[in-house]
């Protein structure tokens, strides 16, 4: 199993502004299927998110990422397992503004000590999966919403994680862009050996989904079949 969460709970702020973003959230994610995570704003996705991927600790519960209990393990080692394990791309990208599109895809390469002559290698490899190898030498501020998007997938794939997470990957785009950019990640990035999860509100792309689960006030609601297309 890639993801296998039980028991998820989380709170926010203290006396009457307390509020529980998850409540006793138990789920699953395959090796070899893309996930998406729906439900309204505030539903607790984003947190979910963040719980999932090693980002922000359960008040309660537990998460294993392939087998590895991941909030049993001390600081240093989530953060050693994020960068090897799991990519995530931002809602707004988190691109380095100084940096050129092909440094900004080496980063989680640099981040493991790689040689930089190397890693600058294959992001540019990447970057022509993607199909952006003519734009390696722009800053991002001189590519699209689109080409800024598949240089975020880029630099979260570049060191091969098991576990890839898109916040709301299409939110900024328009519906052509946006399916484009998720029929990629479908049929280029996830694999067998790979598991997807998408937090989403675009019903566009719900098509693409292997299963789609719903969320509503911090709670799991339904977990329904996607078209798989």
């Amino acid at each position: 199993m890639a993801i296998e969460a039980r028991g998820l709970n989380k709170w926010f702020g203290e006396d009457d502004a307390r509020t529980q973003a998850l409540s006793d959230v138990t789920m699953q994610a395959r090796f070899g299927e893309m996930l998406l995570i729906v439900g309204p704003s505030g539903s607790g996705k984003t947190t979910l998110l963040s719980v999932i991927s090693g980002i922000l600790r359960p008040d309660a519960g537990s998460v294993a990422i392939d087998g590895v209990d991941l909030w049993q393990l001390h600081d240093d080692a989530i953060a050693d397992f994020r960068l090897n394990r799991i990519g995530f791309v931002f809602q707004d990208y988190h691109l380095f503004p100084r940096l050129t599109t092909a440094e900004n895809v080496a980063i989680p390469l640099i981040l493991k000590r790689r040689d930089w002559n190397e890693s600058v290698a294959e992001a540019l490899r990447w970057l022509d999966v993607v199909g952006l190898r003519n734009r390696a030498a722009l800053p991002p501020v001189k590519l699209s919403g689109g080409e800024q998007q598949r240089v975020a997938i880029a630099r979260a794939i570049v060191s091969q994680p098991d576990i890839l997470i898109l916040d709301e990957p299409t939110a900024s785009l328009d519906g052509d862009t946006g399916r484009s950019i998720i029929d990629f990640v479908k049929h280029k990035v996830l694999n067998e050996h790979r598991c997807i999860v998408i937090v989403t509100h675009d019903s566009r792309i719900f098509d693409y989904a292997d299963r789609v689960m719903h969320m509503e006030d911090g709670r799991l609601k339904t977990i329904d079949a996607g078209g798989g297309k």
